[in-house]
């Protein structure tokens, strides 16, 4: 059915154009004669096409005309402007108002059936295209900043939700040790601790025009360049992940002040090509992004310790600035077949990274100490024996030791030493006497010895205190 509302005071008209219309059996005609009232049932009623009265005593048909189209849900529909005078002024005023149309009452019933019918596809175009912009605005707008969401308000074509080709610049955040300390803290807290991270990485990361792709518990996925293409997506990508870091000391801030403990993120950044799209079913859909750089994203990520930013050389290669480096390593990401470049980023244009640089101490005596390598995030294999050399309050130096009952091989001599956790692999720490379960990353091997160097993810406070007071602090 074509919906059809005339406002107009008098009942006569109202009969007569119901008769015009009579004759086709699609067009439902609805009569308001409370012109106050014509917003109201224009709201209500939805209609294809409004024809509005010139001349009405309590409203005159040109501020009828101006109030529907004040409003945002009848702007853009027909209004049909119905007058009892072939009036040149008349008509422009009509026109000046917003009137689509103006009709010298009543017209024979062919045309003025196929003039509604006309204005009312249009009207069906309307009523599309705001329902496109709900869409729009529904999908984009928790995870775009306004002025974009305009921007493809303003430009649909700009938006291929079918699925594209494009480059793109990935980042994706973690926080470190998160899952253990969500293990010891009330849920209560744990979400207050995620609530005050994501919403200070929210507003930066819509500042510098990322799209939040997904948000993984404690960890945040965010693509530059797509919807909107941006020539300098990887420049954005690299300094919105520098401001990032320099912000969790705030997030820190909020943390102390509400008496939980602190956090620490990680974050990788990767260039590459994916197939961006509205995916999922008719009852279900989001826009996102998929292929092996989402995949390789991850992967860089995982190699990362709290403060850290690493990113590929694709991305290096790709930002228009100068990105300060402080190392760089080959790494093996799961799933790539050929080493990749890692870089450690500490600056973009200006913007640079507090550097900490570990300054261990020498304990009185060596920390006993039981270590596991972690396959996924909780799950140990068995755990070796070890001592902590040289300790600080976030950093350790770690030594393998034959274990106990093993120290003896065949005819007494000496055991064997187990070679020690690879480098970047997650480790669980357990040190002798005291309770609670430390977490860690395996950074690289002490150059000229036998010990690897540590970075701690989560450290519960009876381990942080035996590190502390081991350390002299």
């Amino acid at each position: 059915m074509i919906r059809v509302l005339l406002i107009d005071d008098q009942r006569l008209v109202g009969a007569a154009v119901r008769r015009l219309l009579a004759a086709d059996p699609e067009l439902e005609l609805l009569h308001c004669m409370a012109p106050r009232g014509a917003l109201a049932a224009a709201l209500e009623s939805s209609p294809a096409v409004v024809l509005v009265d010139m001349v009405m005593p309590e409203v005159s048909g040109l501020d009828v005309v101006r109030e529907l189209r004040a409003h945002t849900a009848t702007a853009r529909l027909p209004l049909i402007m119905l007058s009892g005078e072939e009036d040149t002024e008349l008509k422009a005023k009509a026109f000046a108002v917003g009137a689509s149309d103006y009709i010298i009452k009543l017209p024979p019933g062919p045309e003025f059936i196929a003039r509604l019918r006309s204005h009312a596809r249009a009207g069906e175009a309307v009523k599309a295209l705001v329902l496109d912009n709900s869409f729009i605005r529904e999908t984009f707008g928790r995870y775009l900043s306004d002025d974009v969401v305009e921007r493809l308000l303003e430009a649909p074509e700009g938006l291929q939700l079918g699925g594209e080709r494009r480059r793109v610049s990935i980042l994706m955040s973690d926080l470190r040790g998160f899952t253990g300390m969500s293990e010891r803290l009330p849920p209560e807290q744990v979400v207050t601790i995620l609530n005050l991270h994501l919403e200070v990485m929210t507003d930066i990361i819509l500042a510098y025009g990322g799209t939040i792709e997904e948000l993984l518990g404690d960890g945040i996925l965010v693509v530059f360049g797509a919807p909107i293409e941006l020539e300098d997506h990887a420049q954005r990508a690299v300094t919105c992940a520098v401001v990032m870091q320099l912000a969790m000391q705030r997030v820190n801030d909020r943390c102390r002040a509400n008496g939980l403990p602190p956090v620490h993120m990680g974050i990788g950044v990767h260039t590459g090509e994916v197939v961006a799209g509205n995916i999922g079913s008719i009852k279900r859909a989001k826009y996102g992004v998929i292929g092996a750089a989402v995949n390789l994203t991850a992967r860089i990520e995982a190699f990362t310790v709290g403060g850290q930013i690493l990113i590929s050389d694709a991305t290096r290669a790709a930002a228009q600035a100068e990105v300060v480096v402080a190392d760089s390593f080959q790494a093996s990401p799961k799933g790539v077949a050929q080493p990749i470049t890692l870089l450690d980023v500490v600056g973009i244009d200006g913007l640079e990274l507090p550097r900490f640089d570990a300054e261990l101490a020498t304990p009185a005596a060596p920390l006993g100490v039981s270590v596991a390598v972690l396959a996924g995030k909780t799950h140990a294999a068995a755990a070796q024996r070890g001592r902590l050399v040289r300790v600080g309050p976030m950093d350790a130096e770690l030594e393998m030791v034959a274990s106990p009952g093993h120290g003896e091989g065949e005819g007494g001599g000496p055991g064997v030493v187990p070679a020690p956790p690879p480098a970047f692999a997650d480790v669980a720490v357990e040190l002798d006497g005291v309770a609670g379960r430390a977490y860690a990353k395996v950074l690289s091997r002490r150059p000229g010895g036998p010990g690897v160097l540590l970075r701690f993810t989560d450290l519960p406070d009876a381990v942080a205190a035996a590190l502390a007071a081991a350390a002299g602090l």
